[in-house]
């Protein structure tokens, strides 16, 4: 990477320097033919601080630590999903918006049919997966809590047993399963992410933002699957277990 490029040339080597421009206020689909350097002139941005940021941003995307999340406790796993969370919407899904919206003033080679159906359906998506994350949060997260709360004492039986008539891990974990698949509403919308050589680098990139985010959520459901939902069954079981000791103690 160096200065010379065109804001172009760096979209074209990486989608996610489109974010870190962007999030500098630099719109990279309106100005393609300048060079980085001559943008951060233009905007008073040292060019070591942005090299540094594009570089930074890329290394954080391609990061994970899911290897190592088998051996957390529970409530540090339910913190990396909230985490995660947080991410989605503070981050992912209010950019994701802004280049949609942006597909109707700027030249993206997209049909206008194409641009109508992201600008009408993304918005839904958006808050039904906003309602969604929420949700689970107050529910499936708040229930495992209180599990651990009653491990601890912090939880009277009468309380427990209520809640555990309520709710079952194994009926979150279902219903989990079958609304693991977000965003195929846009995936069909797209054709798959199907790029032509038409398009220009503001749908390029939205079509690559996406897929990673798509990839994203992926690694959410599974880390959720296959890592938080056993964990929960065990403490689930043990706690029933300590419930049926303390009621026949009684």
């Amino acid at each position: 990477m160096n200065t010379q490029q065109t804001l172009a040339q760096l979209v074209d080597e990486n989608y996610v320097y489109a974010s870190v421009l962007y999030h500098f206020g630099i719109p990279f689909f309106e100005r393609p033919a300048r060079s980085l350097g001559e943008v951060c002139q233009e905007y008073g941005i040292s060019e070591a601080g942005m090299i540094h940021c594009l570089e930074q941003a890329v290394a954080k995307r391609n990061s994970s630590n899911e290897n190592s999340l088998p051996t957390f406790p529970v409530d540090l796993i339910i913190q990396y999903l909230q985490n995660a969370h947080q991410i989605f919407i503070k981050q992912r899904l209010p950019y994701l918006g802004k280049l949609i919206g942006h597909l109707t003033q700027q030249p993206s080679g997209a049909s206008t049919a194409l641009i109508h159906d992201l600008q009408f359906v993304y918005p839904l998506f958006a808050e039904d997966f906003i309602h969604h994350i929420y949700e689970e949060e107050d529910t499936l997260f708040g229930y495992i809590r209180l599990l651990q709360d009653f491990q601890k004492g912090k939880v009277n039986n009468a309380e427990m047993y209520y809640q555990m008539e309520q709710y079952s891990i194994q009926s979150f974990a279902i219903e989990h399963l079958v609304e693991d698949d977000e965003m195929l509403g846009l995936r069909r919308i797209t054709q798959e992410y199907k790029l032509l050589p038409e398009h220009k680098p503001l749908l390029r990139v939205l079509y690559q933002e996406l897929q990673a985010f798509e990839q994203e959520l992926q690694t959410h459901a599974r880390v959720e699957n296959e890592i938080l939902f056993p964990k929960a069954l065990m403490l689930e079981r043990q706690a029933r277990e300590q419930w049926a000791t303390v009621v026949s103690h009684n």
